[in-house]
């Protein structure tokens, strides 16, 4: 009876000391704060967005989420992302709707305030009340509970692959339907140079993310307006002025292309290298912008400011469906890749081809998801939807020298997205001025220009 009295003596005081240990988890530590991962253009989710002469309402789409949910209030690192954008040969519906399921950044669920933002990394989190247990509770818990992942981390970055790189002889042929007697062949075209030297370059996205520095989460090629950045407005773009020769004020731009093995000697290399994009930026050997017609009827003028976004930048989450970039080379141009990048011959170059929507629902200058209020007309007859009206279609011909080998090149692109050719986009902000655009309509229509 003894030796078990003593025996208890000896093992109590370890099992309290065993549970003592386990309850002592400064700051949370274990209970990593949630954060959640929110896909392109949520429903209804509000941020602001300039269309037409007014002040609107939308949500992020290629850009880096919004104020109350990655960026502010949040914990800036990974917001919520989308970006307009899209196919290897010209495919319509770049005007997809968003997933009404998908997550509001800036309600419970998001990157937003019970997210990422003031009761997950923000105030409660690792914020204002520090790294004890309020921020490891209110943190693990609100962050994950609330931040719509159960504070599991986001998954892993994927990788670019070899796999990806092929010759550009194995491409399919790109189809375009014929143009019936009723349709619009001619072209217009703007010189607007092809952004030496990074003249004008940054990460935001003034389409998808406005007023929201490093919005896109990688670097973006402008030519064309000279403001072009995070804060502009209809109004600052009237007033900028442009590297188009013919006067075209309107905003062009694309993620860049990179040499990986290059080195970014850029002031934003810490920022491009955090966000997953390294190397030397490929300055493009040209860049052809032209405006072309509809097979099945004459166009009309777009309006002035209208908002205009082709392929998806998260493409890998998101799906093909609005994918409309396509890879090719030049000589080539025949054959396509969306999913690709091209291995072109000896003497050959990189070709990006950028397809725009161009059938206008003859109201809008932009929409929630800034793809609604244009669309793309039918892959195969060429016809728009209805009630929707054909306007001039921007097609963007990037061409690049780079290495024909594997891994030697890639895009700039979201974090999660791993520099995919899918995820190729661009934009376009039309600031042309009523004269120039009619001349643009009278050109790819047949007409002579009107006399005054």
């Amino acid at each position: 009876m003894e030796k078990r009295k003593k025996a208890l003596a000896v093992l109590v005081p370890a099992v309290l000391l065993a549970a003592s240990a386990c309850n002592d988890v400064p700051g949370g530590a274990g209970a990593l704060p949630g954060r959640s991962t929110v896909t392109a253009d949520p429903a209804g989710h509000v941020q602001k967005y300039h269309g037409g002469h007014g002040s609107h309402t939308s949500p992020p789409a290629d850009g880096g989420g919004q104020q109350n949910g990655g960026g502010q209030n949040g914990d800036g690192q990974m917001p919520g992302m989308g970006d307009p954008s899209q196919t290897a040969v010209p495919t319509p519906t770049d005007s997809g709707s968003p997933d009404p399921g998908q997550t509001d950044p800036n309600q419970p669920g998001g990157d937003g305030q019970n997210g990422d933002g003031q009761n997950g990394d923000g105030q409660n989190g690792d914020g204002q009340n520090g790294d004890g247990q309020n921020g490891g509770q209110n943190g693990g818990q609100n962050g994950g509970q609330n931040g719509g992942d159960q504070g599991q981390q986001p998954p892993a970055n994927p990788e670019l692959r070899a796999d990806q790189f092929v010759d550009i002889r194995k491409a399919p042929r790109v189809r375009q339907p014929r143009a019936s007697r009723q349709g619009s062949t001619g072209v217009f075209a703007s010189n607007c140079g092809v952004n030496a030297n990074q003249a004008h370059s940054n990460p935001d996205n003034v389409l998808a993310a406005p007023g929201v520095v490093n919005g896109a989460h990688h670097i973006h090629d402008y030519v064309g307006n000279l403001d072009t950045n995070a804060f502009s407005t209809d109004e600052s773009f009237a007033a900028a002025g442009t590297t188009c020769t013919n006067g075209d004020k309107s905003a062009y731009f694309w993620p860049v292309l990179r040499l990986r093995a290059g080195k970014d000697g850029s002031d934003r290399a810490q920022q491009s290298t955090a966000d997953g994009n390294t190397g030397s930026i490929v300055t493009p050997s040209s860049v052809k912008l032209q405006f072309l017609g509809n097979p099945r009827s004459k166009v009309t003028a777009m309006p002035q400011f209208i908002r205009i976004p082709t392929g998806d930048a998260k493409a890998v989450t998101n799906g093909l469906k609005n994918a409309h970039a396509s890879w090719t080379c030049s000589g080539f141009e025949r054959q396509a890749f969306t999913d690709k990048y091209p291995l072109c011959p000896r003497g050959s170059q990189v070709e990006r081809v950028l397809n725009f929507p161009s059938c206008w629902d003859g109201q809008n200058t932009d929409s929630a998801n800034h793809r609604d209020h244009i669309q793309f007309a039918d892959a195969r007859t060429g016809q728009c939807p209805q009630g929707t009206k054909a306007v001039p279609q921007l097609r963007m011909t990037l061409a690049y020298k780079v290495p024909a080998k594997a891994l030697a090149f890639a895009l700039d692109s979201f974090p999660e997205s791993g520099h995919d050719p899918v995820t190729d986009h661009g934009d376009f902000i039309n600031v042309m001025g009523e004269a120039l655009m009619q001349k643009a309509v009278a050109a790819i229509n047949g007409k002579k220009r009107p006399r005054r």
